[in-house]
């Protein structure tokens, strides 16, 4: 079975990591709905751990270039374990996915892990929460 071209995207943007203070690089790499791939590595600065994640930077490409919604998102880094999303992570993947977005938790030799969003981060808070909270509201 071959490797989703999206494994070679995150590895690669994996390294473009500036990580400096963590020596932990991580990159990501995302496909929409549409087909369309976005990646993005953590950045550090010297006021660390005041960073960027990989997978905020790769959703903040995606916003801008147009897309909307995450079908498969990999997360890689150099981790001896499954690397999964930190938690602000996590939310601002739900944000942009349905429960069937897939999240490939990957090392530097392949995919070691796959969840999907509604798996990882059960019982989540989105979009849709606001939208019936306001539905509620006009109701009253």
């Amino acid at each position: 079975m071959s490797q989703d071209p999206l494994f070679a995207l995150a590895k690669a943007a994996m390294e473009r990591s500036y990580s400096p203070y963590s020596k932990f690089p991580v990159g990501c790499a995302i496909r929409t709905t549409s087909g369309a791939t976005f990646c993005g590595c953590n950045v550090e600065n010297a006021s660390y751990p005041e960073g960027t994640c990989a997978e905020a930077g790769a959703i903040a490409a995606m916003v801008m270039g147009g897309g909307d919604t995450i079908k498969d998102i990999f997360v890689i880094g150099q981790a001896d374990g499954l690397l999964t999303p930190c938690g602000g992570c996590r939310q601002r993947i739900r944000e942009f996915s349905t429960v069937d977005t897939r999240v490939y938790m990957c090392g530097p030799e392949g995919v070691r892990g796959v969840m999907t969003v509604d798996e990882l981060l059960p019982h989540s808070f989105g979009p849709e929460h606001l939208a019936d909270h306001e539905k509620a509201a006009e109701k009253s």
